[in-house]
């Protein structure tokens, strides 16, 4: 039988959570509010399955470009060109550096 090439296919380690990280999520995970031109880190959050972008943007640093919605869209740079995704705020952490 032929591997299956879904969405979260190859993704049993990196989107695994820790013991301590497991159940449900904060409420200051869900209420986050980013502004424009915020740099964000996308870390996929693997219990909300809404909003969730595919995994090669995990680990990824992006800016915000505006609002849609509950949704963020966020440029993110892969290579050489600049990508557009929507991400729900539960896959999106506050860049600090």
């Amino acid at each position: 039988m032929s591997k299956s090439q879904g969405f979260r296919a190859s993704t049993r380690s990196l989107l695994r959570k820790k013991p301590r990280e497991r159940g449900k999520l904060s409420v200051t995970k869900l209420l986050r509010q980013f502004n424009i031109g915020d740099k964000v880190i996308v870390k996929i959050d693997s219990a909300v399955h809404k909003g969730m972008p595919h995994r090669r943007y995990h680990g990824k640093v992006g800016i915000v470009q505006k609002r849609r919605g509950r949704a963020y869209i966020v440029h993110v740079p892969i290579g050489k060109s600049i990508k557009e995704i929507i991400v729900r705020p539960e896959h999106l952490e506050p860049y600090v550096g």
